[in-house]
């Protein structure tokens, strides 16, 4: 008897809505396409209409009776975020909400608001949508993390990287406090008397699209490592989990079961004592409302 999640495992989702942030790729898009087979309702939150259409399109090649719409967010500006969550919430409510969109070790950029661009898109972005639309979730938040949140820690000093542009560190912090938001969330929804979970998941080592900003020898080496990593499709598996698990409890971390998390069924994963540090929780979670403006009010 085998042990672990794959796709197979995710049930009939008729009935339930699901909002995707970045599902017109890699693991955002394979995560919307197993959904809306299962007959759920998919909204695919994107940046850029043309792609969540191309999206849409292939999906309904293996699901041409699903229900899906696009919803336009830019987790780089945080006026536009606004004006996303103000549309989610002026429609039908969201069974489970997927914060699955992100960028990985670009070149020094700034979000409109002018922060560094993984601690914005990754992090303040998220926090934002969330803390808008969580009145408006039924269900579960996931929130995506990384084996990178390892070797992370929390530096509020140079947001806008003038004086330092580290961009593994850099990627690193972004994904600590994904975790960080992650238990927050959960232990603020439980407080409240919510019936609402926050779940986090991680995709292993996944060859997506996240990988385009890698220097150019190891993206050149990528294709020869394709054996030893997990496909978009595969690295998706924790987050359907996530998202529709059975067994699944707020607060519930998940990752890939093999060597290291890096590839495999999903299952339990193990993150670090900092990221389940309640007064590193709290600090961020004050700033993140200081640097957004948005207070979630739980």
């Amino acid at each position: 008897m085998r042990s672990g999640f794959t796709a197979e495992d995710v049930g009939v989702q008729t009935g339930r809505r699901f909002l995707v942030t970045g599902a017109n790729a890699g693991i955002g898009f394979e995560t919307a396409k197993v959904l809306a087979v299962r007959g759920a309702d998919v909204v695919l939150a994107c940046r850029a209409a043309a792609r969540a259409e191309a999206a849409m399109d292939a999906i309904r090649s293996d699901a041409p009776t699903a229900e899906l719409s696009f919803l336009k967010l830019d987790l780089a500006d945080l006026d536009q975020v606004r004006e996303a969550a103000a549309a989610v919430l002026a429609g039908p409510r969201i069974d489970v909400l997927i914060n699955n969109a992100g960028v990985m070790v670009p070149p020094r950029t700034l979000t409109r608001q002018g922060v560094e661009l993984q601690f914005g898109v990754n992090h303040l972005g998220p926090f934002a949508f969330t803390g808008l639309i969580h009145p408006h979730v039924d269900d579960r938040i996931v929130i995506t993390a990384s084996l990178a949140h390892k070797g992370g820690h929390m530096d509020y000093s140079d947001l806008d990287a003038s004086r330092s542009y580290h961009v593994w560190q850099r990627y690193q912090t972004s994904k600590l406090a994904n975790l960080l938001t992650m238990y927050e969330l959960d232990r603020r929804l439980g407080k409240a008397g919510r019936a609402t979970q926050a779940i986090g998941c991680h995709p292993g080592v996944a060859l997506t699209e996240l990988t385009r900003h890698l220097p150019m020898p190891l993206r050149y080496m990528t294709p020869l490592a394709t054996p030893f990593f997990n496909s978009a499709a595969r690295g998706a598996w924790p987050t359907l989990q996530a998202a529709t698990g059975a067994n699944v409890q707020g607060g519930d971390y998940l990752g890939p079961q093999g060597l290291g998390e890096v590839t495999g069924r999903s299952g339990p994963a193990r993150a670090t004592s900092m990221a389940r540090d309640p007064k590193l929780a709290r600090e961020l979670w004050e700033r993140s409302i200081d640097l957004t403006g948005v207070d979630p009010g739980i």
